[in-house]
């Protein structure tokens, strides 16, 4: 299975890139968490924000697949182990690609190459919909959308 999601944004690559790589843009866009990584290719990576393990709750972790700023990166990633007890056991690959277009920027999301019968299916295309809408509106307005929650 494979989920692939095609955004253009009103601002340059740069700003794009901030917007879900720096520690502002993340908790603007993905609910409040960060990202801990060194960035190089095939180093660790977390994203811990707020969720039921507190303010320092893994969400998803992995290893960097690659990694050019500005331009691509790439991950394997299992959910928290807060979310599933064989957490290890589950992965996909998500790839975020940037390329300027003009004064906009096309943003690629994919989401692919999960493990057989990964619970995460039943739910990631609505979940991408929403990060996506709010990446682009925190990017193009500064303020992320009121989810209600």
């Amino acid at each position: 299975m494979e989920f692939k999601y095609e955004f253009y944004i009103g601002a340059a690559p740069e700003k794009v890139w901030a917007a879900f790589i720096s520690p502002e843009g993340t908790r603007a866009t993905f609910f409040g968490c960060v990202i801990d990584s060194t960035f190089e290719e095939g180093s660790s990576f977390r994203y811990v924000g707020p969720g039921t393990d507190g303010d320092e709750t893994v969400h998803i972790y992995g290893t960097i697949l690659a990694y050019e700023e500005n331009k691509i990166i790439s991950f394997l990633e299992h959910p928290g182990p807060s979310y599933r007890p064989n957490h290890a056991e589950l992965e996909s690959t998500i790839t975020f690609t940037l390329e300027p277009v003009g004064e906009t920027t096309k943003l690629v999301l994919t989401n692919n190459q999960f493990t057989e019968n990964h619970p995460g299916l039943e739910t990631v295309d609505g979940q991408w919909w929403m990060i996506l809408s709010n990446l682009k509106t925190y990017i193009e307005t500064g303020k992320g959308l009121a989810f209600g929650w």
